[in-house]
């Protein structure tokens, strides 16, 4: 894997923009109200509940952290072949995560673009390479959506009136289409060589591998009693019905969706309530510390 800017991304042409401090203010307005919001939902949260039911098991621990930096570094590698990211631009991508997650979509891209720019050694045009690695990782969720609903379809059939047909039918056309749009339209769209967005299209389709597989063991380390198979099941189901637009009702969805592979005795709903809240915690603890120091950073130059 290369270590040094592509020459065909060191190409893409540079964007003029007079006022060189935007990328600062933006950086620095998005760590305020990262902070912002940080504060006010680590003080709705119930700290005794969640820290009594929290799982002990060392596995556990060792699954979720995998799990939590899957995309990060999965990005961390694509722009590394396209830009010779630095080891430093990974505090960027995990803000870039945080701020996804916590604040709105693609608010994440926004704040790394700003990052970006303000770095002399990367490309001099990051916007390309950003909203290729962008829409990429849409149309691998697709890609995916569609193998998971073709192995799933079992499973999805026997939720009965859980699902109507007319809203799975909408909701595949819907991600047929988009994926094709993207196929005809690519010369269009993308800004990257061929060979490096099938590089990147590589990657988001392995870290989606990885991060099914790794939600199904972590799952499985907090309650081993399920089957580690039957997990793996269920957070494939999961990826499946979060990614589907037209579903109604996608959390009782996934509820009955778990129960009918584990089972009415089981405790699943409250583990995945649990784990839910722990990652939830996570970012909040990450974008803390992120932002903390970026406005430090930034008091100081």
């Amino acid at each position: 894997m290369s270590s040094h800017p592509n020459s065909a991304t060191a190409q893409l042409p540079s964007i003029d923009i007079p006022n060189r401090n935007w990328p600062k203010w933006i950086s620095a307005a998005v760590s305020i109200l990262l902070l912002a919001v940080i504060g006010r939902q680590l003080g709705q949260l119930d700290r005794a509940a969640l820290l009594a039911s929290i799982p002990a098991s060392p596995g556990f621990w060792v699954a979720l952290l995998a799990y939590y930096l899957a995309l990060p570094l999965s990005e961390w590698i694509i722009f590394r072949r396209l830009w010779g990211l630095p080891i430093e631009g990974f505090a960027a991508l995990l803000r870039k995560l945080v701020s996804n997650e916590v604040l709105l979509g693609y608010s994440g891209e926004l704040s790394f673009y700003a990052w970006a720019r303000r770095r002399s050694g990367i490309s001099a045009a990051p916007f390309g390479a950003i909203k290729d690695v962008s829409i990429l990782s849409a149309l691998a969720g697709n890609v995916a959506t569609l193998a998971m609903m073709a192995l799933a379809w079992p499973f999805v059939a026997h939720l009965g009136n859980g699902i109507r047909l007319r809203d799975v039918a909408l909701s595949i056309a819907a991600v047929l289409l988009t994926s094709i749009a993207i196929g005809l339209l690519k010369r269009r769209i993308f800004s990257l060589p061929g060979d490096q967005l099938r590089f990147v299209m590589g990657v988001h389709l392995a870290r989606l591998a990885a991060t099914t597989l790794l939600s199904g063991l972590v799952w499985h380390c907090a309650l081993p009693t399920v089957p580690l198979t039957l997990w793996i099941v269920l957070a494939a189901l999961q990826l499946l019905v979060t990614r589907l637009p037209f579903i109604p009702n996608k959390d009782l969805l996934f509820a009955g969706a778990a129960l009918l592979i584990a089972g009415p005795g089981s405790d699943i709903s409250r583990l995945i309530a649990i784990v839910a809240s722990i990652i939830l915690v996570i970012h909040l603890l990450v974008g803390l510390l992120l932002s903390a120091a970026d406005l430090v950073r930034e008091a100081r130059e």
